[in-house]
């Protein structure tokens, strides 16, 4: 029997929201195992979210601890097991010097053949299975049989703890409308769709029908500065203007989102919310490997193989998304 469990994926907001099925079906397999999750301090608004996580443990800031201390911290949590979904060589001798009994990861890391005591074979880059369902493949020593479905897996992702979300912010909601945010940067995470069709939508989104935020980082509020003038009174400028922890309540206060494959699509998506992802053709960015999921999330990706793009920042099989495509997605999935 596992009474506690720890997960450890220290990267991305959306590798992160595609790990929180784990915990979801952990507690289905084994009931009243507390659930800790190893994480990036940036992460830990989303875990926070999750209702199937019991502790959230912040890697940036267990990272300045002496390796000794390191040890300690881990002997002190008394888990019976570790899954190591994103390796992580530091953390996996961690946890085999800590003495934790069952540690999993997958059998395409030499250091998991070093420090792991159960390996599961789980290839990534030519897999026909989505991210999520990888995930929950190094479940498979703690009693998971199959490989759950998407929509399985979307049910139990769990992201129903948002923060309550500031006044100030929830004014700028307009309940007689659609309130669409559109992302349309990456932080080079994925392929983007291009300012000149964000520029389109925008123009052809009935205004009666939809408010339209632009959300991003400071960084990109300013690299957008000069369409965000142009667009002027069409949009309402998010950028910058949150903290995470906000920006979750925001998404799951709103109506829909837009974007390529980044956090915010993931985030969306697990909310609930009409999520629209666009995405390039190539493996592994495809969205076989990293669709949203969610009860109103869908996607738009040219039927086309595409090899062109691979070592280019532009990619033109997802600038030809075009977007009136995109408005008929939003329309279908509402």
């Amino acid at each position: 029997m596992i009474r506690s469990l720890i997960i450890s994926r220290t990267d991305g907001i959306g590798d992160v929201i595609l790990t929180l099925p784990v915990a979801g079906l952990m507690k289905r397999l084994h009931p009243g195992v507390k659930i800790r999750f190893i994480g990036r301090s940036y992460t830990a608004p989303v875990v926070s979210a999750c209702e199937h996580v019991d502790e959230f443990i912040n890697w940036d800031q267990l990272s300045g601890n002496s390796f000794q201390e390191k040890i300690e911290f881990f002997k002190g949590l008394h888990a019976d097991a570790i899954l190591h979904v994103f390796p992580n060589k530091e953390l996996a001798r961690i946890a085999y010097q800590s003495g934790i009994p069952l540690r999993i990861g997958t059998s395409h890391r030499f250091h998991h053949w070093l420090y792991c005591n159960r390996l599961v074979s789980v290839g990534r880059k030519r897999s026909p299975l989505h991210e999520a369902q990888l995930n929950t493949r190094l479940l498979c020593p703690l009693g998971a049989k199959e490989t759950p479905s998407l929509d399985e897996l979307a049910g139990l992702t769990g992201l129903t703890r948002p923060a309550l979300l500031d006044e100030t912010f929830s004014g700028w909601l307009d309940p007689g409308r659609f309130n669409l945010i559109l992302h349309p940067k990456s932080k080079g995470s994925a392929r983007e769709w291009g300012l000149a069709n964000f520029s389109e939508l925008i123009r052809l989104l009935p205004k009666e029908r939809y408010k339209i935020f632009i959300s991003g980082s400071s960084d990109d509020g300013t690299a957008l500065r000069p369409h965000l003038e142009k667009w002027g009174s069409d949009v309402s400028d998010i950028t910058g203007k949150m903290s995470l922890t906000q920006f979750i309540a925001f998404i799951a206060k709103a109506d829909g989102l837009v974007a390529a494959s980044t956090g915010p699509l993931h985030i969306a998506a697990a909310l609930g919310k009409t999520a629209v992802g666009l995405y390039a053709p190539m493996r592994p960015v495809h969205p076989g490997r990293w669709a949203p999921l969610g009860p109103r999330a869908g996607y738009l990706v040219l039927d086309k193989k595409c090899q062109q793009c691979r070592h280019d920042k532009r990619c033109e099989c997802i600038e030809s998304i075009r977007p009136l495509e995109v408005i008929r997605k939003l329309e279908q999935l509402a």
